[in-house]
Parts: structure tokens; sequence; C-alpha cells
């Protein structure tokens, strides 16, 4: 899950959230939305592999 922060910047976070705390977890602040798409696609590669 990508979103855009205030800042101009990209954050993605996990797709589920924790159920300790409600929130999701930071996954890495990104420049462009492109750079969050491909390491959201190397996260869920690394998690099959």
């Amino acid at each position: 899950m990508i979103r855009k922060l205030a800042s101009g910047e990209y954050r993605l976070y996990s797709r589920k959230k924790n159920p300790k705390t409600g929130k999701r977890r930071n996954l890495g602040t990104f420049k462009s939305r492109k750079a969050a798409e491909q390491h959201e696609r190397e996260v869920q590669y690394f998690k099959r592999h």
C-alpha cells in the first residue's frame, strides 16, 4: 500500500495492520511512486522465495 506524504515523497506500508498497534508497518520511503511500486514488487517476491 503506497501513500503520498505531505513532503511529496511516497511511503510503502504493509498490507495488513499490526493487531497489537492497529497500524501498518512502514516498508520504506521513496522519492517517486515508481520506485515505491518497484520495491513493493521486490517485497512480494521476497515473501515467496
